[in-house]
């Protein structure tokens, strides 16, 4: 890939209709080391499953023709069953952090907003330009959370199910992506993603939307680069203080928790065995480790392999591993079972992955997580928690909460105060 220094990204304007020729934002995916920029759109594969997904690349690439970038981007939903977005761009760039300059356009902040509180038990936080619903209520959620305790406890071979809100804010003027983009990738320790979505997951290449899925997720999926292999799963979470000793002591206890550390272990397990056949060797730490973001500090275990063969991608890869334990359950068919049970809403490409593979099978996957489809003047934001044996619905509930600042903070809304205590978030 090109490692030159490009020029910064900015926004392409979309034709009217609600439909554009070329994607109104680009593909990105920016940590603290590299910047992925993908602009344009050349072809888009066909309406395929994830278990579809590796071959249909395989002969998307053969089919590629002149200068045409031998790279395809995109989401990959949470449900298997659902069409993969990926598409070939114009152009790929992998750029330096140090050296890519990012639009500094700015987020609309609270008073363009102009968010007030509202009286708990409400669902909806009114505004006076616009309104904030989260479906279900914080109290609604924590009532699924007990449902899920009694499955879990019914059923001894169910071990872990993570059950997820959805945050719809709308808002009196168009948001701007680029500055929301901004300030997600103040946080070093997240990697930035955008993609741009379809109007129809089966339309032309020109037959684009106005929206774009956008957030700042800590998770590594799973990277290949040669035949080096690596999964860098979170499962287990605490709020990170402001002051030190608190946040060193939130820290320590994560580490001691039994049941933070049953649903982590439940992670590394699924991916290790999906992993151990395709790996001539596997390396799997005993203990996990801490990892932190600007909110949250997490367990995290970095998995590290070498593949037996050069024609296992990495969206094969992630194919394999998608979804784990860590955004669905443990075992998988029977957490999936439980959220489509428990869930009042389609997660879309919330809780997939987002990321890149190219004709060699090298690429990186993350995990769709902190995130936020944009459009126009509204947001539909997600947040999950892992629910386990001993888990307090009330402090599942406050974490998603938690979980939801990041990109309320990105969209310039002030999650201080009544607004996160309520209901909604």
């Amino acid at each position: 890939m090109n490692m030159a220094v490009v020029n910064p990204i900015g926004s392409v304007e979309a034709s009217t209709g609600a439909a554009a020729s070329a994607p109104r934002h680009p593909f990105l995916l920016a940590d603290r080391n590299i910047v992925l920029a993908a602009r344009g759109a050349v072809r888009r594969m066909p309406s395929v499953t994830i278990d579809e997904a590796a071959s249909a690349a395989s002969t998307h690439f053969q089919a590629a023709e002149g200068a045409e970038p031998r790279t395809i981007v995109g989401a990959l939903p949470f449900d298997r069953g659902a069409p993969v977005h990926l598409y070939t761009p114009e152009s790929v760039d992998r750029v330096p952090a140090a050296q890519w300059a990012a639009p500094r356009s700015g987020a609309p902040d609270v008073n363009e907003l102009g968010a007030t509180t509202a009286s708990d038990g409400d669902p909806r936080v009114s505004m006076d330009r616009g309104t904030i619903r989260a479906m279900p209520s914080r109290t609604e959620y924590a009532e699924s959370v007990l449902r899920a305790l009694a499955a879990l406890k019914a059923d001894p071979q169910l071990l872990k199910v993570v059950l997820a809100r959805r945050l719809m804010l709308s808002a009196a003027e168009r948001i701007d992506v680029d500055g929301v983009l901004a300030r997600l990738e103040a946080d070093g320790s997240a990697t930035t993603f955008c993609v741009p979505l379809p109007a129809s997951v089966s339309g032309e290449v020109g037959d684009w939307s106005d929206a774009v899925f956008v957030g700042a997720t800590p998770e590594l999926l799973v990277e290949r680069e040669g035949r080096s292999v690596v999964s860098h799963p979170l499962a287990g979470s605490a709020r990170r203080h402001a002051d030190p000793s608190a946040d060193r002591a939130a820290a320590e206890s994560l580490m001691r928790s039994d049941k933070d550390r049953r649903e982590h272990a439940y992670v590394i397990e699924s991916i290790a065995d999906a992993l151990a056949p395709y790996c001539r060797q596997l390396r799997v730490p005993s203990e996990p480790s801490l990892a932190s973001t600007a909110s949250l500090w997490h367990l995290a275990t970095k998995v590290e392999g070498e593949l037996r063969s050069d024609s296992t991608s990495s969206l094969e890869l992630a194919s394999l591993l998608h979804p784990t334990p860590a955004v669905c359950g443990w075992p998988t068919q029977q957490g999936r079972e439980l959220i489509q049970e428990l869930e009042p809403f389609d997660r879309g490409y919330y809780a997939g992955a987002v990321g890149w593979c190219d004709e060699r099978g090298d690429g990186r996957w993350m995990v769709a997580l902190r995130c936020a489809v944009i459009s126009g003047n509204t947001a539909e934001l997600f947040a999950g928690a892992g629910i386990v044996a001993g888990s307090d619905p009330e402090a599942e509930a406050a974490e998603t909460s938690l979980k939801f600042s990041a990109m309320l903070d990105a969209l310039g809304i002030d999650v201080s105060g009544e607004l996160m205590r309520g209901v909604s978030p």
